[in-house]
């Protein structure tokens, strides 16, 4: 394989891993987890006679949002004080 060859398949490989970290950051893909969880979780709760699934099931949807808004905190302190 030649140098432009290679470098060019580097650059496509960056993107591509860019991309990833860019979904995986995206309020897209949040938003996506949070209302599935929340479907899934009322499905559930209903299913056992739930007096409130509806009500009862922000808990794990909210939950989790929460959990994803504290990781880069929790993150920079981890890079910080390995």
């Amino acid at each position: 394989m030649d140098v432009e060859t290679e470098l060019r398949n580097i650059q496509q490989r960056n993107q591509r891993v860019e991309q990833d970290k860019a979904w995986e950051v995206s309020l897209t893909r949040r938003s996506f987890i949070v209302a599935v969880t929340y479907i899934l979780a009322v499905l559930f709760l209903w299913s056992i006679g739930n007096s409130r699934p509806i009500l009862t099931a922000l808990i794990p949807a909210i939950g989790y949002f929460i959990s994803t808004l504290t990781l880069p905190i929790i993150r920079k302190f981890w890079e910080t004080h390995p």
